[in-house]
């Protein structure tokens, strides 16, 4: 390796000062193979029994309730007419203490407040209802 060193030399020919890396790259490469070939392949398998066919349908229909929530935020449980708050959580409470708790639908209208719809959501989670979900969705789709 040669290298000029001092001021009083005029020649074109210096010395080049950069570290030379090919060593160090030569060996990473041989250090990145060593620990390819070290590491054990995962040929382990795991044994899993699963179900075998397609089960039986459920011959118990899940009772249903359904909760409407009209254009002018008028509420009706399975189309009867709900005047009042006490009568709604009255039906929600009714629900809620069966055995085998219903299904709930909420099934608000497209110009329904807001307001209402988590109002009835929150009312029915409050008092104990579990099975929630809001149908009807397609009318809110872009389009219609």
């Amino acid at each position: 390796m040669g290298m000029s060193v001092g001021s009083d030399s005029t020649h074109e020919d210096e010395g080049i000062v950069d570290i030379n890396t090919t060593p160090l790259i030569d060996v990473m490469l041989v250090l990145l193979i060593m620990l390819i070939i070290t590491i054990p392949l995962q040929t382990h398998s795991v044994a899993i029994d699963l179900p075998q066919g397609n089960p039986p349908p459920s011959t118990v229909q899940p009772k249903l309730v359904t909760v409407s929530i009209g254009y002018d935020n008028s509420i009706s449980w399975n189309n009867e007419p709900i005047t009042s708050e006490a009568s709604l959580q009255a039906h929600f409470q009714a629900a809620a203490a069966m055995p085998d708790q219903p299904e709930m639908h909420i099934h608000p209208d497209r110009l329904a407040d807001y307001k209402t719809v988590a109002h009835v959501m929150a009312d029915a989670q409050r008092l104990g209802m579990t099975k929630l979900g809001i149908v009807g969705l397609d009318q809110f789709m872009e389009g219609q």
